[in-house]
């Protein structure tokens, strides 16, 4: 039996009819809108996990909170002390963001291979001395992990090679931690060379520091938070020196840079910025050269040729390490905010639409993201950064072996050199062989 309505349902009715447009209306706002400028929905943030807590992943962590699209939910290092710092700045962040006393969602692990078994974790920041890289992040691929993994790459040529054949078959993104591309003044030079503004290219100067040296420190009294064993990893033994594992009182940066088994020294520390903004604007990001010469009588400096007859040297001094182009017509010299050309006129000429330009990051790190979303390669691909690294690691050979190189680029390989060819690798415990 139907009845009639009264004048309370038609209230009702009127009530909720309002309330649902009300409703209606709000979820249809865009979230940036709902939570102010640069908000992220919690959904929509990327998840990660840091592989390494020590001064460089700092820096990163604070770059990657700033892009406000991120949740760092777990961090892994063998030194606890440097571990427990990080993961508790990780938590005053949240914390404070939330207007709360405490926050305890950042996770910590002695072992990053904890971190890749996470399934709620989408990408890895890998921030770890160079004898690392390649483990971590060959793992982490395997793992379904996208990477950020510092510069260079690689402690060797083939464990490079590797990580990039890796990262294609699990299909990661993978983003090279040589943030000058996203920087305007390297950018602005690379188009520069690019688009023929100084002409035809014969020479390219590089100032970074010199080659490693083999390992050299004194022993110390291991500290009792660090798994000395578990830092050394994949190398041979070695002395513990707080040199090579700074603590957490310790103002300066490690210096396992420094050393052959465990870094390249300025010329992949630096180099692995400097050398990339030179291959960059070479146009030579999936080659390298072919030949690489040491000092010698008829070499005052370390020389790249490439197959196309441009030259490179390798010219530590003091000051800004820099790259410089020299063409025909002008030079273009840059450094780190710093950009001289000449003639002086090209520092700010605007690239027409219809010439050449490289890819385009403002943001290191919001780009990595970006191609996270978008499955696609980021502006420094790991095989931009295997290359990059390569070019170092080859200057690192020719300065070791104190005589002429001819390198293939494409089968990465030395002509008729077994003894170079041997050094394209090297031998690691079989624990961490992958």
């Amino acid at each position: 039996m139907k009845t009639e309505p009264t004048p309370g349902d038609a209230i009702n009715r009127r009530q909720f009819i309002e309330k649902t447009s009300v409703m209606s209306a709000f979820m249809i706002v865009p979230r940036f809108v709902l939570g102010g400028k640069g908000y992220t929905a919690p959904s929509d943030l990327i998840t990660l996990g840091c592989i390494g807590t020590g001064k460089q992943a700092t820096g990163l962590k604070g770059s990657f909170l700033d892009t406000n699209e991120i949740k760092i939910i777990a961090a892994a290092d063998m030194y606890g002390a440097k571990l427990q710092r990080f993961a508790g700045e990780v938590n005053q962040h949240y914390a404070t963001q939330a207007g709360q006393s405490k926050y305890d969602g950042c996770v910590t692990y002695a072992d990053f291979r904890d971190v890749l078994a996470r399934k709620d974790i989408d990408a890895v920041i890998i921030a770890v001395p160079d004898h690392w890289h390649s483990v971590c992040a060959i793992l982490a691929a395997r793992a379904g992990k996208d990477i950020y993994c510092e510069k260079p790459l690689s402690l060797t040529i083939k464990e490079g090679r590797t990580m990039v054949e890796e990262s294609r078959k699990h299909k990661r993104v993978f983003q090279t931690g040589s943030m000058q591309r996203s920087w305007p003044e390297f950018r602005q030079a690379v188009e520069l060379v690019r688009n023929g503004y100084i002409g035809d290219i014969q020479t390219v100067k590089v100032n970074v520091g010199p080659p490693s040296v083999p390992y050299n420190l004194q022993a110390e009294q291991v500290p009792a938070d660090l798994n000395w064993d578990f830092w050394l990893g994949p190398n041979q033994p070695q002395v513990y020196n707080h040199a090579l594992a700074p603590g957490l009182n310790d103002d300066f940066w490690a210096k396992w840079r420094d050393y052959r088994e465990f870094g390249g020294g300025g010329m992949t520390d630096w180099g692995a910025h400097m050398f990339d903004i030179a291959q960059w604007g070479l146009d030579m990001d999936a080659s390298g050269p072919v030949m690489i010469t040491p000092p010698d009588k008829d070499h005052q400096f370390l020389t790249y040729q490439y197959a196309n007859g441009i030259t490179m040297t390798h010219e530590p001094g003091t000051g800004d390490n820099f790259v410089n182009f020299i063409g025909t017509k002008g030079n273009i010299w840059v450094a780190r905010g710093k950009l001289e050309t000449t003639p002086a006129t090209l520092k700010d000429k605007v690239i027409g639409a219809n010439e050449k330009h490289v890819y385009l990051s403002e943001n290191h790190y919001k780009d990595f993201l970006q191609a996270m979303r978008n499955r696609t390669k980021p502006v420094a691909d790991v095989e931009i950064g295997h290359r990059t690294a390569t070019v170092c690691n080859l200057g690192n050979l020719a300065y070791e072996l104190k005589r002429p190189l001819h390198w293939n680029p494409h089968k990465e390989e030395f002509s008729n050199d077994d003894e170079a060819n041997k050094l394209r690798g090297r031998e690691m415990r079989k624990e961490w062989v992958v």
